[in-house]
């Protein structure tokens, strides 16, 4: 005690010393040397050229050569990637970086503040440098999204080039290129200019298009158009682990056919010139799902053609493809940056995201990706798993849309899911969607609904490719158009309000109501299997993953009275082993008996006996028709014609 007694009082003086004893500009806050961004052409370009053949290593090899003038340049690397909707730029994969003029090395120094800069000063006479850099991508999951794989591989512009800073990305012209594995195919939004053996090289861009036009190759490629003879093309590109994750079934060919149809027909407009869906089927690489203007990036798991229990992941494209229209066409004004290094604002994501959610949900089933039955079953479970976010008691939907900047690593369940709460803006903004579409229904007598409003807000411009962007208001008055309404009053209770209620009101409103029963949910079911996981919230109160470990608990529900918490692992039920079965018998025994159920935990090393007052037995989220009320899900879920 006395130890610890004389080292506070010393830390105590050793900080008081500076506040008497020194002068107070020695406190001068240091404040980052970064140019800010102007609406002003960049004078020449970039010559961008990533080798990316080396696969086995995962290494991206940069050179990049900059036009440039004397004095000070600050480089850039992109820390805000649009889609990401947070700092998430993967600098700490930079290593090997040289800046050189003529030869000569130039000392580079990073900004103390902002360490996404780098400062290097330019001699007189110098009119160009060049910057050479190694992309070390994460080599497994542990340290991020891999990007290569021995028959593949994904290239994200922005995770391999430094920029000036001072101009608005769209007034840098770069003129990209990349070096491919020997024979690979690729496919990119960006416009082909001519290739040399296995090099590739690129029309000039602007930056900001650049950064939104990754690139996919690979060993194994297949292309189809998917609108044959329409005025506008989309293309499905797939590159795959194997030759056989290639083929496409004629009927899910068919799907991915009407998804285009269907979009087109329910926005009424195309905001690109042309569109690609740059899908990998994989299990080298990360899965993904991230949004472009003019293509997407669509990553998968082996099996999304030929697995039929894969269905619960196809509306993955709708989703991202509906984000041409909401999100990258029209896109929230805070959203929208001059550069890859101010600061975003996520306030508008439960529009951006969740209402994107709401169509890729909807697209899936007008397609045939999904059939009513299914869908019906995603939203029973997303109900359910919304309904049970204890979270809600202090936190509102439009507060989930900073957790992208909170955690930018995009952790979308966090050890207490249910009550710290994470992107609930896709699913919660979703189902408020829902409740918007049903109320519009409803207030016009069957005559208009969320469709006119996608049309009459996303449908604008046809044909235009660069940003609208759109605020709170904005969407207030354009649904006020479509159905005259308080919207800002009920979007300000379901939003921006601390609001316990579950979120169920758009499906009561479209006549259907959550039930839980003993048969499992088939989308629940599909999606465990493939990601190993069993949800047992709705019941007992826990999410169990790999090996029996838990992945959250059900804040205040019967493990979490228990004592149980995420992280501690299921070693038996009763006087038997864990395993699924075990578990899921032992809620059905209890229902209407006494006795608890006995659960052997193992909590870092200490193995002990907890018992879990519960008898409600298993139960699983499902849709009821709620008898003499209109069903507008199933029109929600009808192909428009």
């Amino acid at each position: 005690m006395l130890r610890k007694s004389l080292a506070a009082a010393a830390l105590a003086i050793l900080l008081a010393v500076p506040l008497r004893g020194l002068a107070a500009e020695s406190y001068a806050v240091p404040r980052a040397a970064v140019p800010a961004p102007a609406d002003r052409p960049y004078p020449g370009s970039i010559a961008l050229h990533v080798d990316a053949s080396d696969v086995a290593q995962k290494i991206f090899r940069v050179h990049e050569t900059l036009a440039v003038r004397p004095g000070a340049l600050t480089l850039l690397y992109p820390r805000w990637i649009p889609g990401n909707h947070g700092p998430s730029g993967p600098i700490i994969g930079i290593a090997g970086l040289q800046v050189t003029a003529a030869g000569n090395s130039l000392p580079w120094t990073r900004d103390p503040l902002d360490v996404f800069a780098f400062h290097v000063d330019v001699p007189q006479g110098v009119s160009s440098i060049e910057v050479r850099f190694e992309f070390m991508s994460p080599t497994t999951p542990r340290f991020g999204r891999v990007l290569m794989g021995p028959d593949l591989l994904n290239l994200p512009w922005n995770d391999v080039l430094l920029y000036p800073a001072g101009y608005f990305t769209r007034d840098i012209t770069v003129d990209p290129s990349v070096t491919l594995p020997a024979r690979w195919r690729h496919a990119s939004a960006l416009t082909p200019a001519q290739r040399t053996g296995d090099t590739l090289r690129f029309a000039p861009t602007p930056l900001d298009m650049l950064v939104d036009s990754p690139l996919v190759a690979g060993k194994y490629f297949e292309r189809v158009r998917l609108n044959p003879g329409a005025k506008v093309p989309v293309h499905l590109d797939v590159v795959a682990d194997n030759p056989l994750q290639l083929k496409i079934p004629p009927a899910l060919l068919k799907a991915h056919e009407n998804l285009v149809t269907q979009a087109v027909r329910l926005f009424g407009s195309q905001h690109y010139r042309h569109y690609d869906f740059l899908l990998w089927i994989s299990d080298a690489i990360g899965g993904q799902g991230l949004e472009h203007h003019q293509s997407s990036e669509d990553g998968t798991g082996l099996g999304y053609f030929t697995d039929p229990a894969k269905w619960f992941d196809r509306d993955l494209l709708p989703h991202e493809y509906t984000h041409s229209w909401n999100g990258k066409f029209r896109r929230p004004a805070d959203l929208w940056t001059p550069n890859f290094n101010v600061p975003m604002q996520d306030t508008l994501l439960w529009v951006y995201e969740g209402q994107t959610q709401y169509w890729g949900y909807v697209l899936a089933t007008r397609s045939g990706l999904w059939d009513k039955r299914q869908a019906r079953d995603v939203f029973a479970a997303e109900a359910s798993s919304m309904a049970l976010r204890t979270g809600r008691s202090w936190r509102s939907v439009e507060d989930t849309t900073n957790q992208p900047i909170i955690d930018k690593n995009r952790i979308l369940s966090p050890d207490w899911a249910n009550w710290q709460r994470g992107e609930d803006y896709y699913i919660e903004g979703a189902l408020t969607w829902l409740d918007v579409d049903a109320r519009i229904r409803q207030l016009t007598h069957d005559r208009k609904s969320l469709n006119d409003f996608a049309r009459a807000f996303f449908g604008v411009d046809d044909g235009r490719v660069d940003t609208l962007t759109y605020t709170y208001a904005d969407i207030i008055r354009a649904l006020d158009r479509i159905a005259s309404y308080d919207w800002k009053r009920f979007l300000d209770q379901h939003i921006y309000a601390v609001r316990v209620a579950p979120p169920l009101g758009g499906l009561t409103r479209a006549g259907w109501k959550l039930v839980y029963t003993d048969q499992p949910n088939a989308y629940l079911e599909a999606a465990e299997a493939q990601r190993k996981f069993h949800d047992d919230a709705a019941s007992i109160g826990f999410v169990v993953g790999r090996d029996g470990a838990l992945l959250d608990v059900q804040h205040d529900g019967p493990a979490f009275q228990a004592g149980l918490a995420p992280g501690m692992k299921l070693v038996a039920v009763g006087d038997r082993v864990y395993s699924n079965d075990a578990l899921r018998e032992a809620i059905t025994a209890a229902k209407g008996d006494t006795a608890p159920i006995r659960l052997t935990v193992e909590n870092q090393g200490h193995v002990y006996t907890v018992e879990v007052n519960y008898h409600g037995g298993l139960r699983y989220p499902h849709l009821a028709r709620i008898p003499g009320t209109p069903d507008y899900l199933d029109q929600v879920l009808s192909p428009l014609r």
